[in-house]
């Protein structure tokens, strides 16, 4: 079965940075398409970013320019790189494969002086 594990979150201050990590296990990880999505309560879930097999990404307006995705397939892994980071970045990110509807259990990122 697919499973996701996420880690890298924690409180920061604005302006710093942070990285997520995503190691997934149980899919054949080089052809499948890797997002990160990110929640705040009461919200839905917002797309941050993805990439495809291909290295294509998509940003969510709201992160160009400060986020970075990047995925390395030979450890199974997608990163995501926060840079400038806001207090209105704080949310619960997740990592998932689209393809399968598959997700992690979330990581917490806290933007606060």
């Amino acid at each position: 079965q697919v499973q996701l594990v996420e880690s890298g979150g924690g409180l920061v201050q604005p302006g710093g940075s942070l990285r997520l990590s995503c190691t997934a296990s149980g899919i054949i990880f080089n052809i499948v398409t890797m997002g990160w999505y990110r929640q705040v309560p009461g919200k839905q879930r917002d797309l941050v970013a993805d990439i495809t097999s291909t290295g294509s990404i998509r940003y969510g307006d709201s992160v160009k320019g400060r986020f970075a995705i990047s995925r390395d397939n030979a450890k199974n892994t997608v990163y995501l790189q926060m840079n400038s980071l806001k207090p209105e970045d704080t949310a619960v990110y997740y990592c998932t494969i689209p393809r399968f509807d598959s997700w992690g259990q979330g990581t917490q990122v806290t933007v606060s002086s």
